[in-house]
């Protein structure tokens, strides 16, 4: 089975419409124990809050695991699909084993599966979650169209986490380490300089900033055309910061507007052919 051939499936309507179901007359839910269980090598969350984990470690020890975990066999035991949360939540609490179901996935379903439950249990990290959508499109093959389609989003949504990708790596560790939200990096993206990203991402942190104030100072910093090292004192005016951001959300990209003494320039970003395809069809309007 390949992710490609399921039209009309998907990861947005569930973990289920990606894995096959149970044989005819199998067990749904086995008693697996732990021991047997090998992470998944393609989990997108690479950290996991020890708080959260606590949390849920508590709950299971008074009502136990309620959901099963999702699990594949391999040459000496299992291999987790999803579920990562609630294994390790089990460990903490000293069980032995922990109710799966035993399915069929590739290594590219696993990625994909993961990534869904974690975005329908708990939020990943958006640097995270931006890699696996460009795991799953370089991977897959698959346009933001169909990557959003599979994961229950929306293309402007995938599109806008993919920019978190392109911020100076300074930023994207403030991502990571949870001093910034992914909110703030893609109003730092709007930036092209990854210098002037830096210089922008310490008046975030030393300021305490909310993510609608990083928006307006890094529409002060693309006024300023590069101006990079000073203060930033210069506004878009408030009726073309907020054309921008219509249009932002309207094409679901990249979008600047940048006023001069007579006119300016808008300027419109794209990060693939079929990106650009779609804003082309947007944008045109052709008499038939």
């Amino acid at each position: 089975m390949t992710l490609e051939s399921r039209k009309g499936g998907g990861l947005g309507k569930g973990l289920a419409a990606l894995i096959p179901a149970a044989p005819p007359g199998g067990s749904a839910t086995r008693e697996l124990t732990i021991a047997s269980i090998e992470p998944n090598p393609e989990q997108p969350r690479r950290t996991f809050d020890a708080d959260e984990l606590r949390e849920l470690a508590a709950s299971i020890r008074e009502h136990g695991v309620l959901q099963p975990i999702l699990v594949m066999a391999a040459d000496a035991g299992y291999v987790l699909i999803a579920g990562e949360r609630r294994l390790r939540a089990s460990k903490l609490v000293g069980l032995k084993t922990i109710p799966a179901v035993v399915r069929t996935a590739n290594e590219q379903e696993r990625l994909a599966l993961a990534l869904v439950e974690n975005i329908q249990r708990s939020d990943l990290n958006a640097l995270d979650e931006a890699r696996a959508y460009r795991r799953l499109i370089d991977e897959f093959g698959l346009t933001q169209e169909q990557v959003a389609q599979q994961v229950g989003r929306s293309r402007p949504t995938v599109a806008n986490s993919l920019r978190i990708l392109d911020v100076a790596a300074e930023v994207q560790q403030a991502v990571a380490d949870g001093i910034i939200s992914g909110g703030h990096a893609r109003a730092l993206a709007s930036v092209d300089s990854h210098a002037q990203q830096q210089v922008l991402l310490a008046a975030v942190v030393s300021r305490s900033l909310s993510v609608r104030a990083t928006e307006r100072l890094t529409a002060a910093s693309r006024q300023a055309n590069g101006a990079s090292d000073g203060p930033i004192d210069r506004m878009l005016d408030p009726d073309m910061q907020h054309m921008e951001s219509r249009m932002r959300e309207a094409l679901g990209t990249k979008v600047t507007i940048a006023a001069g003494r007579k006119g300016g320039r808008i300027t419109i970003a794209w990060y693939d052919d079929d990106d650009l395809g779609r804003l082309v069809d947007r944008l045109a309007t052709v008499d038939r």
